[in-house]
């Protein structure tokens, strides 16, 4: 399956991977009205999709994402239209984390600002060795507020704030450094890091990925009495399906699991 938009791109494979590609490259892959509605949608899609395996997050051209299309947000200039472009956003980026599937930012480039962002919310992210990422909306006179949901939940809260207030950029080692991206490797690299992570997925059951997925962000934001309700029983539920019961039997027999 292969789709265009003017500014998305969406083609997936035999193998039930979807990539994703900023289409905007003249622009940085800002992230238009037009682009936040296309990410809305294919999310959504593949979120009715029961053979999705895993998404793939880039962009074409130089840059992965560059945040918000500024001039468009220059020329609406009200409070009730930020509240709703950064409510659409923000819906955006919170549902690639709630997507079944496990998401992976390829970034190839600069991320800036909800570039940023964009990088936090993927559950993994490989970068070419040359991309940077920097919150500089501060240098412009706004504050990353929404960027800095993803950020302190990446990264430790002094190197987050220091990104935040000063806007400068980090190199892609120093965000594997600080846990904001996985690997880091060179730009000819790129796609065969991105493939292992995504050979990784694949080999795994989609039921177990699915729960766990789920599992793994809400008890980020529970105590801890509440968080291990919510694994344990999530634990029991998986341990009940038929291809966690084949891999447990073949771990048993000394032999490959045959999942289903």
């Amino acid at each position: 399956m292969n789709e265009v938009t003017s500014d998305l791109l969406v083609s997936r494979d035999a193998r039930g991977v979807v990539t994703l590609t900023l289409n905007r490259p003249s622009a940085f892959n800002a992230l238009s009205e037009s682009l936040l509605g296309a990410l809305q949608t294919a999310i959504a899609g593949i979120a009715q999709d029961p053979s999705a395996r895993a998404v793939v997050l880039t962009g074409a051209g130089k840059a992965f994402c560059a945040g918000h299309d500024l001039k468009e947000m220059r020329a609406e200039p009200s409070l009730a239209y930020y509240q709703k472009l950064f409510g659409q956003c923000s819906n955006m980026m919170q549902s690639l984390q709630q997507l079944p599937v496990p998401v992976i930012a390829r970034v190839q480039g600069i991320a800036t600002a909800a570039g940023c962002q964009l990088v936090g919310m993927c559950d993994l992210a490989v970068a070419s060795d040359t991309a940077r990422f920097a919150t500089s909306g501060v240098n412009y006179g706004l504050f990353c507020a929404t960027p800095s949901v993803a950020l302190s939940r990446n990264v430790g809260r002094k190197a987050a704030f220091e990104m935040l207030v000063t806007g400068d950029f980090i190199s892609a080692q120093q965000a594997l450094e600080q846990g904001l991206i996985n690997r880091a490797v060179p730009a000819d690299l790129l796609d065969a890091e991105v493939e292992k992570l995504v050979g990784s997925i694949l080999a795994k059951p989609r039921v177990a990925l699915e729960m766990g997925k789920g599992l793994f962000y809400r008890q980020l934001e529970a105590g801890m009495e509440a968080a291990y309700q919510d694994a344990l029983n999530t634990m029991a539920c998986n341990m009940m399906d038929a291809d966690a019961l084949e891999g447990v039997q073949a771990f048993i027999d000394k032999r490959a699991p045959r999942f289903g």
